[in-house]
């Protein structure tokens, strides 16, 4: 009963926690962590003891699952070099280190502890990097980077940690057999995911259900860090690639349902999950700090170690992200700038070092009775709580600071009209080669849902002034209509006259459309005030032949002020100068321009818009 009660009050912080991080704009991580020390330092509140096993079986692999799947493989195959010479080379580098410093004030302590407890501090969490990292809205490459370190420097951690505890006990140094059972760790654990990630791939090409899907997923992390482990590979590589290929996969093994029910499954598990490890981090606060200090050593030594340690890492990490891009990385120009990145994106990638729970696990795996023990996991505590704080807190300062862009919601709705442009010209092409007896206008209302799908997503780039785009409008009346549907289907499931089966099919219809319906609102609303600056895209021979221009001051279209129509946006060609409406608009005068004089590019003409679009080869520039 105890037990379930604490689950039930851990579960309760979090909720609670969260909500008020939220309201007051504060990032929850940082609350969590405040609250779970405040909270250990009260009687009434059980001492919570943090097991190394419950951490690294019950929190990693779900939390390095959900993780891995977000991941693009395409952006941490473009970005492996940074991301390998940071998950590997930083976190040998960062333990030599801390291990020199931690010499210095503990002299007497051997040299395999202070290499652990270096081991220990080394890498930064998955968790801190995705919860800090997106919230602050750093840029994508970095926040790739971070990701795709976090996910495999504690591989490297733990085989350096079992390392130098080995040797701790007397099993000796043999630089040749370290190199060896890191290769043998992770290869065995590369294997172990692939071998998951096929057989579960075969496995859903012939699972409809999506309930089915979503339960085998739930086993997939747990059963491949076990297996792993018990072959003496890395479980954390393992769920690492099973989650990669398994997300990067997903589209083409599993069904639609399958894919959304997962993707809630998963956001939910990883949002309680996340939230409730900060938590924990700080209920550890009260027994680790008081067992450092009934040490032997004076409470003045005590701190100047954690402090010196702290320093350490942050410093450790700037001093080897800065010859690692520009020595061993030099990287291509990015593709959200056109060009290389500048020194601001490697200083916000070595200040994001933040550490989380997986730190505090491994130290709890130093053995009872080590010398110093007390004191190695204060200083483990203090490096997550001084990460998080000191590093977290002050990330969006130096950001900003720093100008470093965030990514641009106005890019990214300009990505996706393109994108769906690019989709909707592929479906035509299928479509015209479909044979059909289409006595229904069945193809004329394929056509027409397509049209306004892009219309829709061409809109939410801008429209004129205040006035409602038509997407804007549709959506207002239909969220509107599904209110009243879903009131009325309330009340005939009142009256117990439709199986209940049927009531729930017809309300999560309704819920599946009002929701589309939100997600584009909430866009819409964030990119009244954004503008687009930089080149996006592909480029073809006829934007490469027409670059942007500065559009004429108050346009206006002509032919829609002689046939009495309002315009929703407006366009100007880059070949001749004449200005015509957008395709959301009635009359659709730019591309009615385009097909009378083959005139191929046209360029935005809304105020603070600089995109261009072809019509020859469908490509925005």
């Amino acid at each position: 009963m105890e037990i379930a009660l604490l689950l039930c009050g851990l579960a309760v912080g979090v909720l609670v926690c969260t909500a008020l991080a939220d309201r007051l704009e504060v990032p929850a991580p940082f609350l969590l962590i405040a609250v779970g020390v405040a909270a250990s330092y009260v009687p009434q509140v059980p001492q919570v003891y943090l097991d190394h096993d419950v951490v690294l079986l019950g929190l990693l692999p779900p939390l390095l699952y959900a993780a891995a799947q977000q991941t693009s493989l395409v952006d941490f195959n473009a970005n492996r070099r940074p991301i390998l010479l940071l998950s590997v080379g930083l976190v040998v580098f960062t333990a030599a280190g801390v291990a020199c410093v931690v010499r210095l004030f503990l002299p007497d302590l051997p040299w395999a502890l202070a290499l652990a407890i270096g081991a220990v501090v080394a890498p930064p969490d998955a968790v801190a990097a995705t919860a800090i990292g997106r919230r602050i809205g750093l840029p994508r490459r970095v926040v790739t980077i971070l990701e795709g370190e976090s996910l495999f420097n504690d591989a490297t951690a733990l085989v350096f940690l079992r390392t130098a505890l080995a040797v701790a006990a007397g099993s000796g140094l043999d630089a040749g057999g370290v190199a060896l059972d890191f290769v043998l760790a992770a290869g065995g654990g590369a294997l172990v995911g692939l071998a998951f990630f096929v057989v579960v791939g075969k496995v859903r090409r012939r699972i409809t259900d999506p309930v089915i899907d979503s339960a085998m997923s739930l086993v997939v992390p747990f059963a491949a860090y076990v297996l792993a482990e018990e072959i003496h590979a890395s479980g954390v590589i393992s769920v690492v690639v099973a989650g990669l290929l398994l997300g990067h996969k997903a589209p083409v093994l599993q069904t639609a349902q399958s894919r959304i029910a997962e993707r809630l499954n998963w956001r939910t598990i990883a949002f309680v999950l996340e939230n409730a490890v900060f938590l924990l981090i700080g209920l550890q606060a009260w027994w680790i700090v008081e067992g450092a200090v009934d040490s032997d050593i004076g409470l003045g030594r005590i701190a100047a170690v954690c402090g010196a340690t702290l320093a350490a890492v942050i410093v450790l990490r700037l001093l080897w992200v800065f010859p690692a891009r520009y020595l061993l990385v030099r990287p291509g120009p990015d593709p959200d700038l056109g060009q290389d990145a500048p020194w601001t994106y490697t200083f916000v990638l070595g200040w994001a070092g933040m550490r989380g729970v997986v730190t505090l696990a491994a130290a709890f795996v130093v053995p009872e009775g080590t010398p110093y023990r007390e004191v190695l996991l204060l200083i483990a505590f203090t490096v997550v709580a001084g990460t998080l704080f000191v590093q977290g807190l002050t990330l969006p300062m130096v950001a900003r600071r720093l100008r470093v862009p965030s990514p641009d919601p106005a890019e990214d709705a300009l990505a996706r009209a393109t994108l769906l442009q690019q989709a909707s010209k592929a479906a035509l092409e299928e479509l015209d080669r479909l044979e059909y007896d289409d006595r229904h206008g069945a193809v004329d209302l394929i056509r027409q849902r397509l049209d306004q799908r892009n219309f829709a997503a061409w809109e939410r780039l801008a429209t004129v002034g205040d006035q409602e785009s038509p997407s804007d409008l549709y959506s207002r009346a239909r969220r509107a209509m599904i209110g009243a549907e879903r009131r009325r289907v309330l009340e005939i499931r009142s009256g117990g006259t439709v199986p209940a089966e049927v009531v729930a099919d017809v309300l999560a219809m309704l819920d599946v459309e009002e929701s589309m319906l939100d997600v584009a609102s909430e866009e819409r609303e964030e990119l009244r005030a954004t503008a687009v600056g930089r080149r996006l895209g592909e480029v073809c021979a006829d934007l490469e032949r027409f670059p942007a221009v500065r559009t004429a001051q108050d346009p206006v279209c002509a032919r829609c002020l002689e046939d009495g129509t309002t315009w929703v946006a407006l366009r100007q060609c880059l070949e001749c100068g004449h200005v015509g409406c957008c395709d959301s608009s009635p009359q659709q005068h730019a591309t009615v321009h385009f097909h009378e004089t083959t005139h191929a590019v046209m360029q935005s003409a809304e105020e603070d818009e600089s995109w261009r679009w072809c019509y020859v080869h469908h490509l925005t520039g």
